[in-house]
Parts: C-alpha cells; sequence; structure tokens
C-alpha cells in the first residue's frame, strides 16, 4: 500500500490497480450466476407445486444474477473501486435478507397449512375401513333383470 486508504477508493479497479482481487472477484461473479441459475432450475422442478418456495427461489435468482452481473459489469469496464466496495456489501445484504427476513414468516405459515392438511388427511383415513367402498344395498329382482336387458 503506498496511498492512504481513501485514494484506493477511486482507481479504477483493474488488474493492474488490483492484482489480488481482480481476478477472483470476477471469476466469482462468474461462478456466482451459474450457481444462480443452476440452483434456481434445479429447486423450481424439485418444488413446482410449492409456490412459497418458488417465489423464493425467483426472488434470490433475480437478485443473485443482478449482483454477480454487476460485480462482472465492473471488472469488464473498469469503474471506480468505491462501486464495487459498496456493491459487495448492498448485494449480499440482500441476498440474506431475501432468505432470512423476507420469505421465513411466509414459509412458516406455509409450513403450518401442510402439517394441517397432513394431520386431517391422516383423519380421514385412520381408521382401517375408511378406503373399502361400502356394499350396496340388494336390489330388486325386477330392476337387476332390466339392468341386465340394457347391456
Amino acid at each position: 500500500m503506498t496511498l492512504p486508504p481513501w485514494e484506493y477508493l477511486f482507481l479504477t479497479f483493474n488488474d493492474v490497480n488490483f492484482p489480488d482481487l481482480f481476478n477472483p472477484l470476477w471469476v466469482f461473479s462468474l461462478i456466482g450466476i451459474l450457481a444462480t441459475v443452476l440452483l434456481y432450475n434445479l429447486r423450481s422442478r424439485q418444488l413446482r407445486r410449492h409456490q412459497v418456495y418458488l417465489d423464493m427461489y425467483e426472488w434470490l435468482l433475480w437478485a443473485g444474477v443482478i449482483f454477480f452481473f454487476l460485480l462482472l459489469t465492473y471488472a469488464l469496464f473498469h469503474f471506480d473501486f468505491l462501486f464495487v466496495v459498496i456493491s459487495i456489501p448492498v448485494g449480499v445484504g440482500i441476498l440474506l435478507w431475501i432468505r432470512f427476513v423476507r420469505f421465513p414468516p411466509s414459509l412458516a405459515a406455509y409450513e403450518t397449512q401442510l402439517a394441517r392438511a397432513r394431520y386431517y388427511s391422516k383423519q380421514k383415513f385412520a381408521h382401517p375401513e375408511a378406503t373399502i367402498r361400502p356394499k350396496r344395498a340388494a336390489r330388486s329382482p325386477r330392476a337387476t333383470r332390466s339392468q341386465r336387458r340394457r347391456r
């Protein structure tokens, strides 16, 4: 470090000024975009019937793609390091907020709804003969003959 710390904020973010941060950051951003898209595709197929989880993963997808794409843009077009320093905590904070603040109440309510549905289903089919159809009442001989003719 040959400059005061605040002077580094206004240097361009490239491999000459920041050789130890530049390459790891753009590689991390590229891997982050790929991991976010892969995670969304995988989880949306697994949880296709659970809309609350799909909403959360869609929020994480778009926030992650925007965040990692911003970091790639900063590296590609050599923005000032100030933008990188501000974007990393904001992006990570938004991803953490989505996962741990925004959606847990909805996920808890949905889990309660699923538990209630499982409980009522167990109660409905708890009796051993609940799934056996009851026998029909005996028909009169006249009705059975007429039904046989129709067939």
